[in-house]
């Protein structure tokens, strides 16, 4: 196997800065949906059909997602994963950041044409026997199974850390933060603290409570009295994550100070925020005991704008200590007394959908670029009101920092930028 010299590995990445900025400059504006033919040159670049190879729509509804993420959308454009330079291409390996980088490349060549992502869904296949098949899959699995395996392939070859050091990978850079969970003695209040790496929250939808989009616009229409007060929230979802619970009978700690097993409570926290933060709503219900599932289809209200402050360890924390000086066991964490903490501060820049009964239904993205709102739905986009996506039924809502947002902004062209301008505040 023939190996590149650093001239070689510039000039490629080079060409491939040369193609997409011409490819800015001629197509920098498009659409595929004949709806919207009229105001097709306000769309920006980027925004590309995706045809349904059969039940795939959970596969483009996350691809849609993660092409527009900044980070990675940085990352792949500026050539970080070279398809041309990839040594497992080179032997003739299949490579899921290849097919990766094959797509933001024709996501981004300026072509109206809905784009068929066979390559990647083969790959993806090879290395997830059990879920080859044309059949329905969940959109959070392909999402989570997509990114281990891109951190696999990563880490091969970039991902060189100590026992000590965090990944370097694209996924870790983009989308891993840092759980605490403290156990605590019921009897002598003592606490055992452990931390978790995490790329999404799974969080839990009270379907006792809720209310389907249905009823929610019967309500709006018909004049009936407001259901906001018990309609579930996603500030309720993330306070009864972070709340304190009970552990049972079974799951006594075995505490050190008490010299026995002792009854405990559990509380989770957020250390460490990512840079892109995926909130997961569980609404697909499984029953072990009365092997059934079913689809909780509540609707959820959710904000664009999300402050992330009050779920952080610090402000957990500090409201168990009724808010006195304390000090932590670590580096790096937030200062409770900064509510407005930039690196707290999250805008939403895409949400997937789920749509339909548990074995037949149908994913759809929402992005939001420029301020505006767009459908992705398979090969069909067009833009539509900010009201569509509040009363859709949320699956899976893709935040970005505030910080990572106003940059992307800044990046209306979508230019190819630097690694270091990819991850400006990858110390947060």
């Amino acid at each position: 196997m023939s190996v590149k010299s650093g001239a070689d590995v510039v000039a490629v990445r080079s060409n491939k800065k040369r193609r997409l900025d011409s490819q800015l400059i001629i197509g920098s504006n498009f659409l595929v949906s004949p709806r919207d033919r009229r105001e097709k040159w306000t769309f920006p670049l980027g925004l590309r059909g995706l045809n349904n190879l059969g039940s795939t729509c959970f596969m483009n509804a996350v691809l849609q997602a993660l092409v527009h993420a900044p980070p990675l959308r940085n990352f792949w454009l500026s050539g970080q994963h070279n398809r041309d330079l990839c040594p497992r291409r080179t032997m003739g390996l299949l490579c899921l950041p290849c097919d990766l980088d094959v797509i933001f490349s024709a996501m981004f060549s300026g072509d109206r044409t809905p784009y068929s992502p066979a390559h990647l869904l083969y790959s993806w296949w090879q290395h997830s026997t059990n879920l080859a098949t044309y059949e329905q899959q969940d959109s959070h699995e392909f999402f989570i199974s997509l990114l281990d395996r891109i951190h696999e392939n990563e880490g091969k070859s970039k991902c060189l850390y100590q026992d000590n050091e965090e990944c370097q990978c694209i996924t870790h850079k983009a989308f891993s933060g840092l759980l605490r969970s403290d156990v605590t003695c019921t009897t002598c209040g003592s606490t055992s603290t452990t931390y978790d790496p995490f790329i999404d929250i799974s969080l839990t939808l009270d379907s006792m409570n809720g209310f389907s989009p249905a009823d929610c616009r019967k309500n709006r229409y018909s004049g009936g009295p407001s259901v906001n007060a018990i309609m579930p929230t996603l500030s309720g979802c993330l306070d009864f994550f972070t709340r304190s619970e009970k552990l049972g009978p079974d799951q006594k700690l075995n505490c050190q100070s008490c010299g026995e097993k002792r009854e405990s409570s559990k509380q989770m926290s957020i250390r460490r925020l990512p840079l892109l933060l995926c909130l997961h709503v569980k609404r697909f219900e499984h029953s072990l005991t009365r092997k059934t599932s079913r689809k909780i289809d509540s609707y959820l209200q959710y904000p664009f704008r999300l402050n992330m402050s009050p779920y952080l360890s610090s402000s957990i924390i500090g409201k168990r200590f009724g808010n006195r000086i304390f000090a932590f066991d670590g580096e790096g964490e937030y200062d409770s007394s900064s509510s407005s903490s930039p690196s707290a501060e999250f805008e939403i820049f895409a949400v997937v959908t789920h749509k339909g009964m548990l074995e037949s239904g149908h994913y759809v993205t929402y992005l939001r670029l420029k301020g505006l709102w767009y459908r992705c739905d398979d090969a069909w986009i067009n833009e539509v009101e900010e009201e569509v996506v509040r009363g859709c039924e949320c699956y899976m809502l893709f935040y970005a920092q505030e910080t990572v947002i106003q940059k992307a902004h800044k990046e209306l062209s979508y230019q190819v930028i630097s690694m270091a301008d990819a991850f400006p505040f990858a110390d947060c």
